[in-house]
């Protein structure tokens, strides 16, 4: 199969090195990575490919193309430019296959597991280092501040994206951005955020009540109007979990988790998907949603990740990355 490649995370994932100016070429069983000069060094150090610097990529790419006298070529046309994915047709058929690098990257190997366990056991321990930095009377911004010092290991590590860090109403906003406002004793504050380890992302929330002792547990006490919430999400992550075999449908523990939100009278309030895929990228396929008809492998990582936010009030979410491992086994990582 011949094919092409000029995201980051998909040419890594191809050769083990990328940039954030490079293509990936499979051309005849043939690996080229395509670079300019400021790369070309690291590259050759690094790829498990031939190497070519160039300082018009596309231009090079076609050459290649032409050398190899490639007549299909298959692309994923959401990720090229009108110009480029013109200039690439003159010269092959382009064959279109929306998410290729996804769906090729949805199964991770024995290897692979293994590197995103590490990623969510760097994680969990960052949430725990974090609990005994958090003090009230400061504001979202320093606790966001604090937080992506343990998580990052001062500057050691990347981030797999900005931390969400929300008190009490601000996190009814599933994407919530930091504020100014004041954390008090009392308060509900939720944490999402992950780390990469070996650019293996992990993702993980936990929603926590800012009382004598801080907890980062799943096992929450709340005020009792917050608990029944709280309790509801609690009860439709751990239900979904345990319905996750090799065989069912993405759709289907949408609908289990979903089922029981609604149920409790707060369907409306849970406003995106059940989870989606981690692993490279931290949105990956497969999405657990109510719409997909994925059925779920040996291989597949995902997050499991129910929420409800009510305006005005707080949000509540609770995420844990799970995997389906190449012998049938579903691990909460």
């Amino acid at each position: 199969m011949n094919y092409i490649l000029n995201k980051e995370n998909e040419i890594y994932y191809e050769c083990g090195w990328s940039s954030d100016n490079a293509l990936f070429l499979s051309l005849d069983g043939e690996k080229y990575v395509i670079t300019d000069g400021r790369y070309t060094l690291d590259a050759k150090e690094k790829a498990k490919a031939k190497v070519i610097e160039a300082r018009d990529l596309v231009k090079k790419a076609k050459e290649l193309i032409l050398r190899h006298k490639i007549k299909r070529l298959k692309i994923d046309p959401n990720n090229w430019s009108y110009n480029n994915y013109i200039e690439l047709s003159k010269v092959a058929n382009l064959q279109n296959e929306e998410n290729f690098s996804f769906k090729k990257r949805m199964i991770k190997t024995p290897n692979e597991l293994e590197i995103i366990k590490e990623a969510v056991k760097l994680g969990a321990e960052a949430f725990e280092e974090f609990k005994n930095v958090i003090e009230t009377d400061i504001d979202e911004f320093e606790l966001s501040y604090r937080f992506k010092e343990k998580l990052t290991n001062r500057g050691r590590r990347q981030l797999s994206f900005e931390p969400i860090v929300a008190i009490n109403e601000n996190a009814a906003k599933p994407h919530a951005e930091v504020s100014e406002k004041i954390l008090k004793k009392g308060d509900l504050l939720l944490l999402d955020a992950g780390i990469k380890y070996k650019r293996y992302c992990s993702d993980r929330t936990r929603t926590i009540y800012v009382g004598d002792n801080i907890s980062m547990d799943k096992k929450q006490k709340f005020p009792k109007h917050i608990q029944k919430v709280y309790d509801v999400v609690l009860k439709a992550q751990e239900e979904a979990i345990k319905a996750i075999k090799p065989g069912i449908k993405a759709k289907e523990l949408d609908k289990i988790a979903r089922d029981i939100i609604t149920k409790a009278g707060y369907g409306k309030y849970f406003a995106h998907s059940l989870g989606h895929g981690v692993g490279l990228d931290i949105h990956e396929f497969p999405f657990i949603n109510s719409k997909n008809e994925t059925i779920l492998k040996e291989g597949m990582v995902f997050t499991i990740e129910p929420g409800i936010y009510i305006p005005g009030e707080f949000g509540i979410r609770i995420e844990d990355m799970v995997a389906i491992n190449h012998d049938g086994e579903v691990e909460i990582l």
